[in-house]
């Protein structure tokens, strides 16, 4: 038994994506695998019902834990309020509460210069990524409130470092930094714990934008001292299950960094 066995955790855009070798290439899945070892029980949403159901299947055929999948895209034409209570409604209903809230979930059009891109790409990245966090995070407070929860946000060192061909990113990737940040300030006398992790990892999408971008692939990655490009399961994964850890807390109004996919900067 792991210490998170009992415990609930949403996960947000954790469908299973592969990469060309065939390893797993998702942020949100590895986070989920690692989370799966620790026992806890997952609901993991995103906008591929085939990518969540093969998720649920190898999580719950590996480790025996139960996975509730939920589809769930929040865009500038949806309900959003509507589809992310629906989560939180069925989360509840089948767990009984909400222990952790992982804000993975971010769509974007990379390679696309400021001048060149259109407000329905903005309307992407900031839709599917900050939004996302903000109707996620107000749903989930009352719970987390009575579990004394944690809450893991997503930002980018796209934001950080102002990377070519990434202003929607960076703006939804920064605008989830700020907001956690608020978060870590007003809810530390409510006993929850919230943090922003800017990971570099190896998935499916980055693959992809070096195919699709070669020149704004080579300009905005790069490989941090350690030597190697992070694991999502090995390295981002294990750091939120770190995060969940009742004896991890930071002070009020702080956040942790995970930069380059390794290491710890509170």
């Amino acid at each position: 038994m792991g210490f998170l066995t009992g415990k609930t955790a949403i996960i947000t855009g954790a469908g299973r994506a592969v990469l060309s070798d065939g390893r797993c290439g998702s942020i949100g899945y590895g986070i989920a695998a690692a989370y799966a070892k620790e026992g806890a029980n997952l609901v993991i949403t995103g906008r591929n019902v085939k990518k969540l159901e093969d998720a649920k299947e190898e999580l719950e055929r590996l480790y025996g834990i139960k996975v509730l999948t939920v589809q769930a895209d929040v865009n500038a034409g949806a309900d959003n309020m509507a589809i992310v209570q629906n989560v939180i409604d069925k989360t509840v209903e089948t767990f009984g509460g909400i222990d952790v809230l992982i804000n993975n979930a971010q769509a974007s059009a990379s390679g696309v210069t400021l001048s060149e891109h259109t407000t329905e790409q903005f309307d992407l990245a900031i839709y599917s990524g900050l939004y996302a966090a903000f109707y996620y995070m107000k749903a989930c407070y009352p719970h987390l409130v009575k579990s004394k929860g944690s809450v893991i946000n997503f930002a980018s060192g796209a934001g950080l470092f102002g990377n070519f061909g990434q202003c929607s990113y960076a703006a939804a990737k920064e605008g989830i930094r700020g907001l956690t940040r608020v978060a870590a300030t007003e809810w530390a006398k409510d006993g929850i714990n919230v943090n922003v992790v800017c990971p570099l990892a190896w998935t499916a999408q980055l693959e992809q934008f070096e195919k699709a971008y070669p020149d704004a692939f080579k300009a905005n990655v790069h490989v941090p001292p350690c030597g190697h490009i992070g694991d999502a399961e090995l390295e981002i994964g294990r750091v939120c299950v770190q995060l969940a850890s009742p004896d991890f807390k930071y002070m009020t109004g702080e956040t942790l960094t995970l930069e380059g996919g390794m290491g710890l900067r509170p």
